[in-house]
């Protein structure tokens, strides 16, 4: 079943059954260097295998870079 969640404040679409990690990977992130809100909640990276996406989900994923 496609549905729609919000990631960063743009629509996007995934088919369920999806975890968090899928999710992320299906967007090019690498699940190392990101930190993850999840309907307002911070998710730990230990979470990401078994966190399912739900319809209308909100998502904020920030990217971490090194530099100094």
């Amino acid at each position: 079943m496609t549905v729609r969640v919000t990631a960063n404040g743009q629509d996007a679409e995934t088919t369920l059954p999806c975890t968090l990690e899928e999710f992320l990977r299906s967007r090019g992130f690498s699940t190392r260097s990101v930190v993850v809100e999840l309907n307002g909640l911070a998710i730990s990276p230990s979470d990401f295998t078994s966190m399912e996406l739900r319809a209308d989900d909100r998502l904020e994923i920030v990217k971490i870079v090194a530099g100094g």
